[in-house]
């Protein structure tokens, strides 16, 4: 078994509950989102692609089981697996009209290998019809609802062109608690301005709300996005390798220790990223990660 990273991280949560290894599938369930077709915006967050952060994701022209047998197979290629978890991940995935939600979701649900639903959405588009299906499915199997925040700085919202107030993920965040829903949070480490006590400041204002995970993204800058533009005029800066590994660590010695880390990196299409390019090395960073926690545990006296 290969050794435990010194974080809660989501493969450790999944083996606890499933008592196996557990794959997700990221799928397209034809959603758009409010901040593209007029509602609140059309252009999008300055750092999404045109593929509405889901370039991994399934072929949307087809149906949700003909997507999850594709993920599936190739995922068994070169594993055997049982167990998956269906990840609405394109777009704003509770944003469409409630039949077809009700439609994609019990898809997923009726595939005896799905073991949970991992919903990305954002939270503006939570209204209580949808809610309440959330919670109608969550009766069937586990529904993980990830909303996007980035970050709880107003002026950055403005600037990536977020679309919401702080305020509205907070009420979000108490509604999904209310109906039992797990809540994951997708923070963005590198943006624009934002000063390395900014980015902690996000982490330490998740701590106290009911939310059981946390994503800590690095953030890409991708071909014919508002952010490549001005990334390419000089505007800012991305983080580079070191600083950004020890970033994550700040940021998780300074989250609860209960949460799961969904993910500490992330990944870019090699074909639309355009900086940092260190980053396509993922399996080198994520090994850098732990080797640098433990150092710094050790000098520490801490153990992770």
């Amino acid at each position: 078994m290969a050794e435990e990273k010194p974080y809660y991280s989501l493969d450790r949560m999944l083996r606890e509950r499933f008592h196996e290894k557990v794959y997700k599938l990221s799928l397209d369930a034809g959603c758009s989102c409010p901040n593209r077709d007029g509602t609140r915006g059309t252009g999008g967050c300055i750092f999404c692609s045109a593929g509405g952060s889901g370039d991994f994701a399934g072929d949307r022209r087809l149906s949700i089981p003909e997507q999850l047998e594709a993920q599936k197979a190739l995922v068994c290629r070169k594993r055997p697996v049982r167990k998956f978890i269906a990840y609405f991940q394109a777009y704003s995935n509770t944003y469409a009209p409630l039949d077809h939600l009700r439609q994609v979701y019990g898809q997923a649900l009726k595939d005896s290998q799905v073991a949970a639903l991992s919903i990305a959405t954002r939270p503006d588009c939570l209204p209580p019809e949808v809610l309440d299906l959330l919670s109608e499915c969550n009766r069937v199997k586990p529904v993980w609802v990830e909303l996007g925040l980035q970050t709880i700085h107003e002026d950055t919202a403005r600037y990536i062109r977020r679309g919401y107030p702080y305020s509205c993920f907070l009420e979000a965040v108490e509604q999904l608690h209310r109906r039992d829903l797990e809540i994951i949070v997708h923070t963005i480490l590198g943006l624009p301005g934002e000063s390395r006590e900014d980015m902690l400041a996000t982490m330490e204002a998740l701590n106290p709300l009911p939310i059981q995970g946390v994503k800590l993204q690095l953030l890409h800058v991708l071909k014919g996005t508002e952010l490549a533009s001005d990334y390419e005029a000089g505007k800012f800066q991305v983080l580079d390798r070191e600083t950004y590994l020890n970033l994550v660590i700040d940021c998780l010695e300074r989250l609860r220790p209960d949460l799961v880390i969904h993910r500490v990196t992330g990944d870019g299409p090699r074909d639309l990223l355009v900086a940092p390019l260190w980053s396509c090395a993922k399996r080198s960073v994520l090994n850098d990660l732990h080797r640098l926690m433990r150092e710094r545990g050790a000098r520490q006296g801490r153990l992770y």
